[in-house]
């Protein structure tokens, strides 16, 4: 083909494709235009997951009328005079792309006033063709409406994911935002549903609250940091605010840790391992703290002009930052942690403590029971890389003799073929999920109702998540329904869980998505019941009584896929009579 110049219409539709990804991309730049325009308020709009609608509306200081049609054109920004301005940009927006991308995509309206102007102007954009401006009445502000998203691009529109997951990216956007501007309030409604509301008071905490629970906000640790840099003309250095869980509140990933950047949210590798870092020692492997951290430095220390989406930023001293960022994290970390109190066991209080584990012996684990089929291969290879005897056959177990606890984590039993060392979480795991898919199965899932209602909020994105899963949680057991924005009230849960903690079995669903449930990837049913066993299972360093560690062997021992917990982890090492003989040097010596 010859080379040519693309048709204007192309030209867009390319250029639109590194801004608008998906619903939420629209949902972000909007909101940042409010955001710039100086918004009090900014209420948000959203049908059917953004393909059908995606309305922002601001209070801000609205588009001059004469300036109107200008704004929908490709680099037309307000917010860029010179090259050297690239280089110090202290707003969001700055591209001058988003709304002529958008409007190249889909149906979008633009409706703006400034306070100057006696009407508000009008002008619709389909597909790329802009109509003609129109005097309307409206306040002052900015309402962007962006209708049938992708409709003259099927293929972009193939590649959006489900609705739940765009919902719950725009969800997580909006909610990032509310933190990072306090005093904006912000308005989310999705479907219909009001999903996420702030009152603009200013209060961090106050929104931490409604994202997350009173409880979790009220033990979030708030980090305070400056460093001054000479070196800078206004001598204006690095702020950090923001907050940090402690070392007793954790999640099973990163979701939760974010940066803003001079009020940008920012996706930073070296940022967010620096606050892991913070934490070393600190915390279990595999856990990850919740954190909400405000950098404010010159802006000509950071170049944001690095991707269209602007959520990629290189720092002029990337190592100053990271070092900056983990000394500050570790330094309230270490001053909110209490000094441990130091105390001496004597040998007239070992006795058997009551049980702290919340299992009763007289449950009688032991059942008939069936697991899902498709684990065998994993389990076998899972119990083999561990088991200091490969021969073990990955079958029933051997009927176990109990010797006893050590370090209120294994349990220790010996069989016919030597001993045993059982992990108690990861083999009581393994009894409530064949138990609790067993009667599943046969139909006989009982609830048991509570006398007092729980009620659990939840920040907006995983309240999303959960709505798609409540006809699951219904299916075991669980009575679970919405009450009031991101909030859920627990009814009743299953009665082989009576004792144990609903709030906590309810947000694990949400919270702590397990990295290693490849075996159950296409199994959402069995997901959620090892996501909820997990949860409900004795923990290291519990105590438990003789009759309840007897009353574990005896149900492992009855269980289908003994050798492995529901996400693979072994379940216990078998070390043999021959292994045992070779270590102490008998072997031969008969």
């Amino acid at each position: 083909m010859p080379i040519q110049i693309l048709p204007p219409e192309l030209a867009s539709q390319i250029a639109a494709g590194e801004v608008v990804e998906r619903p939420a991309s629209v949902v972000k730049e909007l909101v940042e235009n409010s955001l710039d325009a100086g918004a009090t308020t900014v209420s948000v709009i959203i049908e059917e997951a953004g393909r059908r609608l995606i309305e922002v509306a601001d209070d801000g200081r609205g588009i001059p009328a004469a300036e109107v049609p200008l704004a929908l054109e490709r680099h037309a920004t307000s917010k860029l005079l010179t090259a050297d301005d690239l280089f110090r940009i202290a707003t969001l927006g700055f591209r001058g792309e988003a709304l002529a991308s958008i409007g190249s995509v889909a149906r979008l309206t633009l409706t703006s006033r400034t306070e100057d102007d006696a009407a508000a102007t009008r002008i619709r954009v389909e597909g790329g063709t802009r109509g003609e401006a129109e005097q309307v009445g409206a306040p002052r502000g900015t309402v962007v409406r962006v209708e049938n998203l992708f409709y003259n691009v099927p293929a972009r529109l193939k590649f959006l994911k489900k609705d739940v997951t765009e919902r719950r990216r725009i969800d997580a956007l909006l909610t990032r935002y509310a933190l990072a501007y306090p005093d904006v309030r912000f308005k989310l409604n999705q479907d219909g549903q009001s999903k996420l509301q702030t009152s603009g008071n200013g209060d961090r905490r106050a929104i931490l609250a409604t994202l997350y629970g009173v409880d979790v906000a009220k033990q979030l640790l708030e980090v305070n940091a400056v460093e001054d840099d000479p070196s800078t003309s206004s001598g204006r250095g690095i702020k950090l605010t923001g907050f940090i869980s402690p070392t007793s509140l954790t999640r099973s990933n990163r979701s939760e840790i974010t940066f803003f950047i001079n009020g940008r949210w920012v996706q930073d590798i070296s940022l967010a391992t620096a606050l892991i870092q913070s934490y070393h020692t600190l915390l279990m492997v595999g856990r990850y703290p919740l954190a909400a951290i405000f950098l404010d430095l010159e802006p000509a220390s950071v170049d944001v002009n690095v991707h269209p989406t602007k959520a990629e930023v290189r720092f002029i001293d990337p190592q100053r930052m990271f070092s900056f960022v983990q000394r500050s994290v570790r330094k309230a970390i270490l001053a909110y942690t209490p000094v441990p109190q130091m105390g001496i066991a004597l040998p007239a209080l070992w006795t058997e403590r009551p049980s702290q584990s919340g299992i009763d012996p007289a449950w009688g684990f032991a059942s008939q029971v069936s697991v899902s089929q498709g684990l065998g291969n994993q389990e076998a290879d899972a119990s083999q890389s561990l088991s200091p005897n490969p021969q073990l056959p990955n079958t029933k177990m051997p009927l176990l003799r109990l010797v006893g606890q050590i370090g209120q984590v294994y349990i220790i039993a010996e069989g016919p073929d030597g001993l045993y060392l059982i992990d108690q979480h990861a083999a009581h795991e393994r009894v409530l999920f064949e138990r609790l898919l067993a009667q599943r199965d046969a139909n006989t899932l009982s609830s048991q109702n509570l006398l007092q209602p729980v009620v659990v909020p939840l920040p907006p994105a995983q309240a999303t998540l959960l709505e798609d899963q409540l006809s699951v949680l219904q299916k075991f057991g669980f009575e679970v329904e919405p009450f009031g924005p991101n909030t859920f009230q627990i009814r009743a849960i299953p009665t082989l869980f009576t004792g144990a903690d609903p709030a906590a079995a309810l947000r694990v669903l949400v919270e702590d998505f397990e990295g290693d449930e490849t075996p159950l990837q296409e199994k959402i049913e069995e997901r959620i019941a090892a996501r909820v066993c997990k949860r409900m299972a004795v923990k290291g360093g519990q105590t438990l009584s003789t009759a309840e560690q007897e009353s574990l062997l005896r149900d492992l021992e009855n269980c289908e896929s003994p050798r492995t917990c529901p996400h693979g982890r072994p379940t216990m090492i078998h070390l043999s009579v021959e292994l045992l003989e070779r270590q102490f040097g008998r072997t031969g010596a008969r």
